[in-house]
């Protein structure tokens, strides 16, 4: 669900390192607001309280859980021989929106998992479970057959 199977790029990475100082500085709210928001969420007027629950969650989390995280991602190897090798079922997910693990990413990831069902959520950018919760959930319950 809105992941990247990709070795993180070179552009993205200096970005990355400018993020994690600015967050080791106490400026975590800042980044969240600026960098980090304009890229989780799709525009949704009735959603208007999602851009205050991220901030709030990565300020629960603080900064040591942001700068760990951001420095897996950038570390990352590219997983797509993993995903090319995997014969089990699959569900690969994404909000339409998502400009953090784009729509093309999960068609990949579709295309390397032989046994892989591709649902993209309208109206959700990086967080359909918050964003279209029913819909999300909806997904999930029918590929799990529940």
């Amino acid at each position: 669900m809105d992941t990247n199977p990709l070795a993180e790029l070179q552009a993205v990475k200096l970005r990355g390192a400018a993020q994690i100082k600015a967050a080791s500085s106490g400026a975590l709210s800042q980044v969240m607001r600026d960098e980090m928001k304009p890229n989780y969420l799709a525009k949704n007027p009735q959603k208007t309280n999602l851009p205050e629950l991220c901030t709030e969650m990565a300020l629960d989390l603080g900064p040591d859980v942001f700068v760990n995280q951001s420095i897996a991602l950038r570390d990352r190897a590219d997983q797509k021989s993993i995903l090319q090798g995997f014969k089990g079922d699959a569900l690969v997910l994404c909000g339409r929106h998502d400009k953090l693990c784009p729509v093309e990413r999960h068609e990949l990831m579709h295309q390397l998992v032989p046994n892989s069902h591709l649902v993209i959520i309208e109206n959700a950018g990086h967080l359909p479970s918050l964003e279209q919760p029913k819909e999300t959930t909806s997904a999930l319950a029918d590929w799990l057959e529940i």
